[in-house]
């Protein structure tokens, strides 16, 4: 006769909308940070409200830091009389 135990069996408490929301604050650092930023905050405050997880916290966190860098490009631009470069080199 067999048995069958049952472990127990670790979910994990990192949602999809987390990790989106951690990809959209890390891209947002480089390209469109007036879109990701907003988009990184959302997700990541429902998946704090969801699962309660720290990378929801990151989301957020990376949220602020792109509209932060957004604004402080905006007053580089306007500072410079409404144009941004980069100087490589």
């Amino acid at each position: 006769m067999s048995s069958y135990s049952a472990g127990t069996h670790k979910t994990s408490r990192t949602s999809g909308l987390a990790i989106a929301g951690l990809v959209c604050g890390i891209v947002g650092l480089f390209l469109l940070p007036i879109i990701l930023g907003p988009l990184a905050i959302i997700f990541g405050a429902v998946a704090l409200r969801r699962t309660g997880s720290a990378m929801a916290k990151w989301d957020i966190g990376l949220g602020v830091a792109d509209l932060l860098l957004m604004i402080v490009m905006f007053a580089v631009a306007a500072g410079n009389g409404g144009t941004f470069t980069w100087h490589i080199g």
